[in-house]
């Protein structure tokens, strides 16, 4: 891990590791309504069920948090799974219906939990960015 992305990686990765030990437990009415949302916006999901869903996205949380925060897991690595995982949440806000006001993209009230997950995206981005362009630098 570069010095520079630290700060970065380290607040976001203790975020989605504490997200996903959080989620180690969900079942029963929370697992089915946080898969029934994640259904919405992406159909596939459906072939899990609710229970096993939610324990997959816990264990992805946590690989995903972990990574964040190992100094030897490369930040372009790091970045593009952050990046990936970003994008599944704002697809989730995009095609989540009373998420964002009529005909905008501005969020609703409801909305704004989610919608703030668009930073992920661009703080993945800016960890491949910057990885790349080290790279160029010094080779």
């Amino acid at each position: 891990m570069r010095l520079t992305q630290a700060p970065l990686r380290l607040s976001i990765g203790a975020f989605i590791l504490n997200s996903g030990l959080s989620k180690r437990s969900l079942e029963g009415e929370a697992a089915a309504g946080m898969h029934g949302m994640a259904v919405g916006a992406i159909p596939q999901l459906r072939q899990f069920p609710p229970d096993q869903f939610a324990k997959l996205l816990s264990r992805g949380e946590i690989a995903l948090g972990a990574a964040l925060l190992t100094p030897f897991v490369p930040g372009l690595l790091a970045g593009a799974a952050l990046t990936a995982f970003g994008a599944g949440l704002v697809q989730l806000y995009l095609k989540t219906p009373g998420m964002r006001e009529a005909n905008s993209l501005k969020p609703s009230q409801a909305g704004i939990g989610l919608a703030k997950d668009s930073w992920l995206v661009g703080a993945g981005l800016t960890l491949m960015l910057d990885s790349l362009a080290h790279k160029r630098r010094f080779t």
